[in-house]
């Protein structure tokens, strides 16, 4: 099967002496039946090699004419750091083999060779190097992820209101004050969140984020602080909630304002103790977690009405960060524009479309009650329905405002 031969990793034989390569290669060729088995009959054989391959093992003689083993050992892995290497060697004093082990061989074994133990050796080696690739594409992968995660969360603008935020941002992630974010709907309040969770001392925690307008009233307890199976109908079994999930990290409680009463004494209780009690449970659970929260309501007015407790207001807006409209700094729209192009069409999979001038002009003009999230919208339409570049006709075409 050629396709298989094309992928199979492969381990390499340098040994000058053709009868015990040829016992190698035997014995390796039935051990290791994923493996392609190779043999360099000296090191520098074995260099060229390697300077044409990769390998995910090296099983080196240490004495041989042209490179010796020790010296394949320190140029292969000046050119390939990763290589994995095993050596062998019939002088087996113990100077050569901390010699090798220091240069940074895996393993030293000594003549005459112990199939078993040689077997054994290879496939520690090999089971090593498969572990430290399979974390090593998990961390690019985590990186990769991460990168998406925070282009998505973005703050595109030079506006005044906008560098004044990110100052204060600056300010205050470090901290582990409580945060409250106001704003309109659609402004970028959550971005504040991500931006503050990400520039803090608590960035490889969790970042929880909790709809409170979205979760019915009933069950915003079950949500924050969890629930004990059997605690009501519907609960089948034990739930942690998303104060322990945040444990370490941050929460963000979006739309504080819509919580009820009942809820909100649970979390000022959570907030002054640090600790949390799971809905039908006796039990307290200590949290560390950071707090911030955002409401598009007057809070103030909330408190005046009998709807939001003052008391939780203080302990929430220790830093008070206001996100204006997007008609508040209008300024921002061109690199908006810009920025929700490129987004949409990595996306799709599509080459960016360009708004010319005029395009860009008519869109300021608009009010944009339904702020950037509005604006993301009309981008997108107008790149879907619009031609390349957007003009101000697609614009007055495509967009009713």
């Amino acid at each position: 099967n050629l396709t298989k031969f094309a992928i199979m990793q492969k381990v390499l034989i340098v040994e000058d002496e053709k009868a015990i390569s040829g016992v190698l290669h035997s014995i390796l060729s039935d051990e290791l039946t994923d493996y392609e088995i190779l043999v360099a009959e000296d090191g520098l054989e074995a260099y060229k090699l390697l300077e044409k391959d990769d390998f995910a093992l090296i099983i080196s003689d240490i004495k041989m004419p042209k490179l010796s083993g020790l010296e394949l050992l320190k140029q292969a892995l000046q050119l390939k750091p990763d290589t994995t290497f095993v050596m062998i060697s019939g002088h087996a004093d113990i100077d050569t083999a901390v010699s090798a082990l220091k240069d940074g061989a895996y393993d030293f074994i000594s003549k005459p060779i112990d199939i078993n133990r040689l077997i054994t050796s290879v496939r520690n080696a090999l089971d090593r190097k498969n572990l430290v690739q399979k974390a090593n594409t998990l961390q690019k992968e985590n990186t990769q992820l991460k990168k998406k995660v925070s282009k998505k969360y973005q703050m595109i603008g030079r506006s005044s209101a906008l560098t004044k935020i990110q100052e204060m941002i600056e300010k205050v992630a470090p901290s582990d004050a409580r945060v409250l974010i106001t704003g309109p709907n659609g402004a970028g309040k959550e971005l504040v969140a991500h931006a503050i969770h990400s520039q803090s001392e608590r960035n490889r925690g969790p970042m929880i984020e909790v709809n409170c307008a979205a979760i019915p009233s009933e069950l915003i307890e079950s949500e924050l602080f969890g629930h004990v199976k059997g605690s009501f109908t519907g609960a089948i079994k034990d739930k942690q909630g998303k104060f322990e999930l945040a444990n370490g990290g941050t929460i963000f409680l979006d739309e504080i304002g819509d919580m009820s009463l009942v809820a909100q004494a649970k979390v000022l209780r959570a907030l002054q103790e640090s600790r949390v009690s799971p809905v039908g449970s006796d039990k307290e659970i200590k949290v560390d977690v950071r707090v911030i929260a955002a409401t598009n309501k007057n809070l103030q007015k909330e408190i005046a009405n009998g709807k939001f407790r003052e008391d939780l207001y203080h302990r929430l807006s220790v830093i008070e960060i206001y996100v204006p409209s997007l008609d508040e700094r209008k300024e921002d729209i061109p690199l908006l524009v810009e920025h929700f192009s490129q987004v949409i069409a990595d996306e799709q999979g599509n080459a960016v479309k360009i708004f010319d001038q005029k395009a860009i002009e008519a869109l300021q003009e608009f009010s944009w009650t339904g702020n950037i999230r509005e604006l993301r919208n009309v981008v997108e339409r107008l790149i879907i329905l619009g031609a390349n570049p957007v003009t101000a006709e697609d614009v007055a075409a495509f967009v009713r405002k």
